[in-house]
């Protein structure tokens, strides 16, 4: 499915992403983590058009999008929710939705009708169900609660059909309760549509109850890859990122 090949990526001398080779398989659960400035964001930006990549291959069912515009990457199959919550706070729910609805579907001319289209409604409406948000359809983006208001920029991605989902930090922001929501809702999302999820995540007790797999970055480079047992034993992850204390206070 989705498959990096020695990626690399320099800013001013400073390498960010040096040499990074992985394989995302179709419908896998995965997340990236490492200590801040392990090129966790500057991965995800290289993978979705942000960021133009030095060198490499990035390859999404054999082609490679390395390089390709941001557009170009989403119409591919790719999408991104962000760290903080890129919405539309004047248009309802159900507005901001249809709206990416119709720029997916490049129904542009269509767009200052207010979103009336009937033809795009089932699909707003499903990706609503899907996130949870059917009950706040008609609630302005801006009102809603930070949780929701991150359940929406990935219900805009969703929006945009992809076959990977991106999700950078899903629960920042978040108290305990509000993250185990959030992260039950990803979970199940993922369940239902059958998609290639990749998550950059801190809380490293949701990252190894919800990810298949885990892949470790630091200083840009892949230090460790493999199941959350695997990963949390792993003793240059201990001495890296988790900590001797962490190791401790989660025995097997």
């Amino acid at each position: 499915m989705l498959k990096i090949e020695n990626l690399q990526k320099s800013f001013g001398g400073i390498s960010a992403i040096s040499e990074v080779s992985l394989h995302f398989a179709a419908g896998s659960l995965t997340a990236v983590i490492g200590p801040n400035g392990a090129g966790k964001t500057s991965f995800f930006n290289l993978i979705c058009g942000a960021l133009r990549p030095d060198g490499g291959r990035i390859l999404l069912d054999g082609e490679n999008i390395a390089g390709l515009s941001a557009p170009a990457i989403v119409r591919r199959g790719i999408g991104r929710a962000f760290q903080i919550a890129s919405i539309f706070p004047s248009l309802s729910v159900r507005e901001a939705i249809l709206g990416a609805v119709n720029a997916h579907h490049r129904w542009h001319a269509r767009l200052g009708r207010r979103f009336p289209l009937t033809v795009a409604k089932p699909q707003a409406d499903e990706v609503m169900e899907l996130v949870g948000l059917t009950a706040q359809a008609d609630t302005l983006s801006g009102n809603l609660s930070h949780g929701d208001q991150k359940v929406l920029d990935i219900a805009l991605a969703l929006a945009l059909e992809p076959r990977v989902l991106l999700l950078d930090e899903p629960t920042a922001g978040m108290g305990p309760e509000e993250r185990g929501r959030m992260m039950e809702t990803v979970h199940q999302l993922w369940q239902r549509k059958k998609m290639t999820l990749i998550f950059i995540e801190h809380d490293m007790d949701i990252v190894f109850k919800f990810a298949q797999t885990i892949r470790v970055l630091s200083y840009g480079r892949v230090l460790a890859e493999g199941t959350p047992e695997e990963v949390r034993r792993h003793p240059s992850v201990i001495e890296a990122y988790l900590g001797a204390r962490y190791d401790a206070e989660h025995p097997p």
